[in-house]
């Protein structure tokens, strides 16, 4: 499928930007991703940069701008986070533990939407907090998606393993137990974009008393079930 504009200089920065959705990218990693000569592609980052479009993360790496976030605010199309507020809803009542989302963010995971349980003990995680990459349900189902260099890169100092990503790749949904905070659990599936990438990470979180050592055998399914409509929505509102 030709996804040309016909207007070129906009369709290689189109380019960048789209490589850039699945997380930090070097710029040899732009140029095998985009297929664009290198001086090019150095160029259109450096230009998005200076339009905030893209940044630089602190090992220099290109990501995404948070001039993006402004645009997107402003226009009303965060989509995903427009579906959000009725699925955590569903999904906090569903398992009586508090629900999140998260986006990855450079070297950070981002809370972006969250309903909390009302009353009791809970593991209470207020929209914009940001939580590492390294450790968590969330951080596994973010991660686990990535190409190779981006996976080792994210493994480096993680508290989950190789083995631990290909069992969530596998059954497509993640748990932990203590690896963020010692006494939570929680379970995250991924939500997807309408081109197939994992752009965030639906999740319940709570004390590993109420939701046991094993917490995806008892929420997996209505977890997977709540990511499974935000895709979806996502999808349609993308046709």
């Amino acid at each position: 499928m030709d996804n040309s504009s016909g207007v070129g200089v906009i369709d290689k920065a189109a380019q960048v930007l789209d490589a850039l959705e699945a997380g930090p990218t070097t710029l040899a990693q732009l140029v095998a991703a985009t297929g664009l000569a290198r001086p090019t592609v150095h160029r259109l980052a450096l230009a998005l940069v200076h339009h905030r479009l893209v940044s630089r993360d602190i090992q220099g790496r290109f990501v995404l701008g948070s001039r993006l976030v402004e645009l997107a605010s402003a226009a009303g199309e965060d989509r995903l986070i427009a579906s959000a507020g009725p699925v955590l809803i569903q999904l906090r009542d569903a398992t009586g533990e508090s629900a999140q989302i998260f986006r990855r963010q450079g070297d950070w995971r981002v809370c972006v939407a969250s309903a909390e349980r009302p009353i009791g003990l809970r593991d209470t995680i207020p929209v914009g907090t940001q939580l590492s990459m390294k450790a968590g349900s969330a951080a596994q189902i973010l991660l686990a998606w990535e190409d190779h260099d981006r996976l080792l890169d994210g493994l480096q100092n993680a508290r989950f393993t190789p083995t631990v990503l290909a069992g969530v790749r596998r059954r497509g949904w993640a748990q932990s137990l203590g690896e963020r905070e010692p006494g939570v659990a929680s379970v995250s599936a991924p939500v997807r974009g309408p081109s197939g990438r994992v752009i965030a990470a639906v999740s319940i979180s709570g004390p590993i008393e109420r939701l046991t050592r094993q917490p995806g055998r008892l929420h997996a399914e209505v977890v997977c079930n709540a990511a499974r409509v935000l895709t979806e929505a996502l999808r349609k509102n993308n046709d």
